[in-house]
This record gives structure tokens, sequence and C-alpha cells, in this order.
């Protein structure tokens, strides 16, 4: 039987088998370590920018079937656009009944809306009172920076009776834990200097769009926001259902992502002169 020497190319590859094998058995460990994120983790994660409104509803409220019904008020309709959307067909929207818009400006500190003049402009030049919204990121930076971000980049506001006041978007985190790491006081404090910072710049009372599921788990169903934000809740079904503590009653409601032409439509709980009148403020 042949004698291995040292100094053999044999036994010179054996301390670079060792290392590879190594190296793999400690890739294998962290795989299967609580938290490691696999491939297919990381694939469902959304890039930065690209959250819109609504995105989680039907993932964690799900959706029924059918028109809203049950609604007591005259209900105008509207849509929510954001770069998912691109290049909107408005005088589509408007002929088929469409009367306002919202459209995404920002998000966090980190992104602005690619389309947004095509939106906000083609919005307005058909006839629509138009405003615009911002999806709060709240484990990245205040909220007073992100008002202040919205507002610098088309969240303001003027007394033309065709803009709408600035919408905060706060509802689950597509980009991680959903009430974005944040204890239920927390996140109370964080609205609330995002709401503080958004009137001082323009005088208004920013919109709260939601969802009355989220709003329960992330804030505890704080009750403070009612008396001076107007609610835009989210609800995929034929009525509208519990609203948060603190409201009651919608300003707008959210009810389907499957609309046509553009998927996200929403009632405004009253006639056009209301809307008119939330414009004025």
């Amino acid at each position: 039987m042949p004698v291995l020497r040292s100094g053999s190319a044999a036994s010179a590859g054996r301390p670079r088998l060792f290392a590879a094998g190594t190296l793999l058995a400690t890739l294998a460990l962290l795989v299967t370590l609580p938290g490691a994120a696999s491939a297919a983790d990381t694939a469902t994660v959304p890039e930065r920018g690209t959250a819109r409104m609504g995105q989680g509803v039907i993932a964690h409220d799900g959706q029924g079937g059918g028109a809203p019904t049950g609604t007591n008020a005259v209900q105008t309709e509207g849509v929510d656009v954001s770069s998912h959307q691109g290049n909107v067909a408005w005088s589509t929207l408007w002929n088929s009944g469409v009367k306002w818009a919202y459209v995404k400006a920002t998000e966090g500190t980190y992104y602005k809306n690619t389309y947004f003049t095509q939106q906000y402009t083609g919005s307005y030049d058909v006839g629509m009172i138009r405003g615009t919204y911002h999806f709060a990121t709240p484990d990245t930076t205040s909220g007073a920076a992100q008002a202040n971000y919205f507002v610098d980049n088309g969240g303001g506001w003027s007394k033309d009776g065709r803009t709408l006041p600035g919408v905060l978007d706060i509802e689950w985190n597509p980009y991680g834990a959903q009430c974005y790491g944040k204890t239920q006081a927390g996140m109370v404090a964080w609205i609330r200097d995002f709401v503080n910072t958004y009137k001082a710049r323009t005088g208004r009372d920013a919109v709260i769009y939601t969802a009355t599921s989220w709003w329960k788990d992330c804030t505890g169903n704080n009750a403070g926001f009612g008396a001076t934000n107007p609610l835009w809740v989210a609800r995929y079904n034929t009525t509208v259902g519990e609203l948060p503590a603190g409201w009651g009653y919608y300003t707008m409601w959210q009810y389907t992502s499957s609309g046509p032409t553009v998927g996200d439509h929403n009632h405004f709980n009253g006639a056009l002169d209301r809307v008119v009148a939330l414009a004025n403020g």
C-alpha cells in the first residue's frame, strides 16, 4: 500500500478540503439559525418606494364580494393612484363618474412618485378635485421629518377649492414587521408628530388613512385623533364595518382594489359639494 509522505500532493490538499468543509457547515448553520432570511423570504419583500395605499388590505383583512351597500348619504366616487398605475387615463375616469383623486407624493424621506406630474396635473386638468398622500415608514425617520418631506415634495395645500388636504397613509409595513417595530404608545407618538408638523406647515389637519384592524394592533385602538383628523378607512367589503376608535363616521372609504381603469376606488361620504368643502377647509 502506498504511504503518503509529508509534502505530497494528497497531504497538501487536506487542509484545503477541511477548510472548504468547515465553510459549508458554517453556512448551513447560519441558514438554520432563528431569524435567518432565506432567499424565498427576501424575494417577497418589495423594493423601497413601491408601497401603495391599501397594499396590505387583502392579505390581512381579506375582501368581500359585491358592490358597497348600506350607505345613508350620497357617495361621491374617487380613486387613489401611485407609480404602480403609471400614466393614468384621467378622461376615462372622469367620464365614468370619478370626481376626486389622491396621488401618492412621497414615502419615508427617500422616495418621490416618478409619475407625480402626470397624475396630479392630469387629474386637475380633467376637472377633478385632487390631493396627495404620504406612505409612512415610522421605522426610518421621525414623524416630523416625514411630514416636512411630504410638504416639500407635493404635499402642500392651497385654498383654491380644488386641492384636498394631505393624507397620512399609515398601515401594514410591506417591508417588515407590521407595526414597524414600535410599541403602541410609540406609534401614537409618531403619528402625533406627523400630524402636528403637517398642520404647522399647511394650516390643515391631515387626513388619516388606515384599516381598523391595523389601528387596533398598532395603536391600541387609540381614540385621540377622531376630533381633528378626517378618517379614510380601508375595507374591501359591501359594508364599511367597524371604524377605529374616536371616529363616529368615515370621510372616505376605500372599498376595492379591483375597479375598472384604476383598481383603487373610494367613496366620499357626501355629495360633491362636501368634497369641495373639505378642499376649502
